[in-house]
């Protein structure tokens, strides 16, 4: 059975001689935990991606919600009903059980569950949420190059609430981790190449502070056109402008923003396109729209619930240079029918590219 839990990423990118298209896939599990990570990996991903928080001790974990309430099984824990807050979360009072009000312990005696009714459930209750050091350990264990992919999540509610030794920030235990465990060089350096990484963040001034500490490629990510940013609190259409695109271009490498933003839809029937992605390349940046599911709720009618048609409309009619994905096995199989190196082992993908690179450096 596919793994329909994994999110992933494909990113299409020329080599450096001009010749051809390189797909790498990135992989992603929903329940974040080494079983469907390492599944995401055996499906042909070569990053595996993840949103980051904090604990209220300042262990940075791997949890998607800024709250526990829809994804764990946080309700059955009578102990923490006291634990219920309100908080203003970009701009929002949301009221729930936050992570920041739990210590790591506290939050690995919970137990991760499914967000939809519609997908399979036979796994709630059985993984623990996993720290960012524990899903770095994932790749860094893996057979192959695994790269990560990992998202600076809420950091202005992560410094609202979670205090570090030294005036730290949330931001700068991130790249320390990052640093730990050997994670340096700019986009398709050599050390990057050996253990590769993209940090994304919807919050501009967080990838602005942390271009001080690394040079490892950034994403800023674009949420939906109503959604301002969480920290500049700039509108949907300034950060799309091509003043703006001229100024973050000097710290990320590409933009990753909702697909629907890029290709507006009108009951679930896709538009004309904008002209966001031409844009984006004339300043240089790469375009990762996200997310491309398989699942009828989501795949847009004028793909006929077939998730091969949509990868091809945006991949070759829109052309972006990624996407991301909940299913990594579709991805890869795309990969495979479309690609014009079969022979290509895919396993040894990055490894490849390493090489590549390294003749021309």
């Amino acid at each position: 059975m596919q793994s329909c839990y994994n999110y992933a990423q494909t990113i299409i990118r020329q080599n450096v001689d001009d010749m051809m298209n390189i797909i790498v896939i990135f992989g992603l599990c929903f329940l974040k935990n080494e079983s469907f990570l390492q599944r995401a990996i055996e499906e042909g991903a070569d990053f595996i991606e993840t949103d980051v928080l904090s604990s209220k001790d300042g262990v940075l974990i791997c949890f998607h919600d800024v709250t526990l309430d829809d994804t764990t099984d946080i309700a059955n824990h009578t102990g923490f009903a006291n634990r219920k807050r309100t908080y203003e979360v970009q701009g929002i009072n949301m009221t729930g059980f936050f992570p920041v009000d739990f210590t790591l312990k506290e939050l690995k005696s919970l137990r991760v569950k499914q967000r939809y009714s519609f997908r399979d459930q036979q796994f709630n209750g059985k993984f623990q949420i996993i720290t960012f050091e524990e899903f770095i350990t994932i790749a860094q264990d893996a057979p192959r190059v695994v790269g990560i992919y990992p998202e600076i999540k809420n950091p202005v509610f992560i410094n609202q609430q979670v205090k570090w030794s030294h005036g730290k920030r949330f931001e700068d235990k991130f790249v320390e981790t990052l640093q730990k465990y050997g994670y340096k060089g700019s986009y398709l350096s050599k050390d990057w190449l050996r253990q590769p990484v993209f940090i994304q963040s919807f919050a501009p001034t967080s990838l602005v502070y942390i271009s001080n500490k690394t040079d490892l490629p950034k994403i800023f990510l674009i949420d939906d056109v109503i959604v301002p940013t969480q920290d500049t609190n700039q509108s949907f259409w300034e950060i799309t402008s091509d003043e703006y695109l001229d100024y973050i271009k000097q710290y990320v490498v590409g933009i990753g923003p909702w697909k629907d933003t890029v290709v507006p839809v009108v009951e679930n029937y896709m538009t004309n396109p904008t002209n966001l992605v031409a844009r984006a390349h004339a300043h240089n940046l790469q375009v990762h729209p996200y997310t491309y599911r398989n699942e009828f709720p989501f795949l847009h009618f004028n793909f006929s619930q077939d998730p091969y048609m949509e990868y091809d409309y945006w991949i070759n009619k829109i052309g972006v240079d990624g996407l991301f994905t909940d299913f990594t096995g579709s991805l890869h199989r795309y990969q495979e029918w479309t690609s014009n190196h079969k022979d290509d082992d895919d396993k040894n993908l990055l490894h490849k590219i390493a090489l590549l690179v390294s003749s021309y450096e």
